[in-house]
């Protein structure tokens, strides 16, 4: 039997005037999924993404979170819920350290006050929450390091270590290897694997080689509407699939299976 599912998108429609960029989308994440969202250049995965994520109102259509209909609450309270998101824009605290930033979000999650001039080591708990995811995403060692001396991969890696302390249940990434060169898409994929098997994760990403590393399950937008829905091994053989890509100025490897060499990285 299959796992039930944490999310659920029942006729996810937003429209700007007169465009259309989403239509009546409707999917549902499993539990413990790796569930990638993809589709060529304006297909419409930022904007259902950002409507998941609450940072954009939705015009029709419902959102379900573990049974619970949140279309209408904010960001702040799907978080207090167990949903989070990291973003392709950055939002990390620059001068502060990435200590500092883990600390914040600890905080946040604890209800206690999100001040740096009150120092995290006068709290144990927050101290070893900050301690625990670093070392989840292999910055224990850079704990001391500003964020703006951290290469970006590390941001990324500490995102999701800010992502990881407010304790998800469905984890949101947007894009998270852009950007980043081989062997720091290798890290990136080797640190989501080595994430709880029972957190679920949403991800859109561009990536193919990523894609068919870490998703258990796939979902194509093309134009704004869901065009496939299925297992890895079955999206790669749908020809609407690859036309859709191909269309859009794609190469012709977009769904070859993932290098020997990228594979066995992580």
């Amino acid at each position: 039997m299959s796992a039930a599912p944490v999310l659920e998108l029942h006729g996810l429609t937003k429209r700007y005037g007169a465009i259309t960029a989403n239509a009546g989308v409707s999917l549902a994440v499993r539990a413990g999924a790796r569930h990638a969202l993809i589709g060529p250049n304006g297909a419409g995965k930022s904007t259902l993404f950002a409507m998941v994520a609450g940072s954009l109102p939705v015009t029709a259509g419902a959102i379900s979170f573990l049974g619970e209909d949140i279309t209408r609450l904010p960001r702040h309270a799907r978080v207090a819920r167990g949903l989070t998101a990291t973003f392709q824009h950055s939002s990390l605290f620059a001068s502060g350290t990435a200590a500092d930033n883990v600390a914040l979000a600890v905080q946040r999650r604890l209800g206690l006050s999100a001040r740096l001039a009150r120092p995290a080591d006068r709290f144990a708990d927050i101290d070893t929450a900050v301690g625990e995811q670093l070392r989840a995403v292999g910055l224990d060692r850079r704990r001391d390091t500003p964020v703006h001396s951290l290469s970006h991969g590390e941001r990324r890696q500490l995102e999701v270590a800010l992502a990881l302390a407010t304790r998800p249940r469905l984890l949101l990434l947007d894009e998270p290897t852009a950007g980043m060169s081989p062997s720091e898409s290798d890290r990136f994929v080797a640190l989501i694997g080595s994430l709880p098997e029972d957190m679920t994760i949403l991800i859109v990403e561009h990536d193919m080689n990523v894609v068919f590393r870490l998703a258990t399950h796939l979902t194509v937008l093309h134009l704004g509407s869901l065009l496939a829905d299925g297992r890895p091994e079955e999206i790669r053989q749908r020809r609407d699939v690859q036309a859709a890509y191909l269309g859009d100025g794609a190469g012709e490897d977009l769904f070859t299976e993932p290098s020997t060499s990228r594979a066995g990285a992580a």
